[in-house]
């Protein structure tokens, strides 16, 4: 398949497996069913799943790259085609008004109404496909075509956290607050990054994620319940 999968060495300490140079839904299942199937794999210290491409970090006085080559190959052979998210969410926004102020543009542009908009973003189902970029933030695929925007012509120099955005072909829920290309379509009162928490992060690559249309009231009363340290949200585990 033109080339790939190819390994690439990353220094001495990491082997990048590359599936493809695209993003592509098919492409993220094969890169998270080889993560799983390494998961726990002698002299392997840490997975990084990308798009298209995993990252895997390994001890060489444990493992050697080439030993390390040849287990990933015989894996891949036995991947399956499709991907079962473990861990589902349902994720409360408030969307537009000074949650979103991109969304009645947004909407605009694409010759809807602020209200479908809402419905087609809160009707699908995404899958975290990476996080990165800040700490804890989650790219999302599978936002409906009606919805593909090129980003921001002039970036945003300060995006609140916990932003619900869109870009291109894909939504995200970011993280802390920063600089953003990205369309502000809303708000959850979540925080999928804290570094405060026993589990700084919420969401994993390979997560499926709904969003769930919520009140300016609603989101100032899940907001305090977030800000309470011993509260956690928690995913439906399939």
């Amino acid at each position: 398949m033109n080339g790939f999968p190819r390994f690439i060495a990353v220094g001495e300490l990491a082997l990048l497996v590359e599936f493809g140079d695209r993003i592509d839904n098919q492409l993220n299942a094969r890169v998270l069913a080889l993560a799983a199937a390494l998961n726990g794999t002698t002299g392997v210290s840490e997975i990084i799943p990308t798009y298209r491409s995993l990252t895997v970090v390994f001890d060489p006085l444990t493992v050697t790259c080439i030993e390390l080559c040849e287990r990933v190959t015989l894996l891949l052979n036995q991947l399956p085609a499709t991907h079962s998210a473990r861990r589902r969410w349902r994720v409360p926004v408030c969307y537009g008004g000074e949650y979103g102020e991109d969304l009645p543009a947004l909407a605009q542009g694409h010759g809807l109404s602020p209200e479908q908009v809402i419905d087609i973003h809160s009707s699908a189902r995404y899958r975290v496909y990476m996080v990165g970029f800040m700490p804890g933030f989650a790219y999302l695929g599978g936002l409906p075509e009606l919805l593909h925007t090129p980003r921001r012509s002039s970036p945003r120099a300060m995006t609140p956290a916990s932003s619900i955005n869109i870009g291109g072909q894909q939504t995200a829920i970011s993280s802390v607050a920063g600089p953003s290309g990205w369309h502000l379509i809303g708000r959850t009162p979540w925080r999928s990054f804290d570094p405060l928490r026993q589990r700084p992060f919420l969401f994993q690559a390979g997560d499926e994620v709904g969003f769930m249309p919520i009140t300016p009231a609603e989101f100032a009363r899940l907001s305090d319940k977030c800000r309470a340290a011993d509260w956690y949200p928690e995913p439906e585990v399939a």
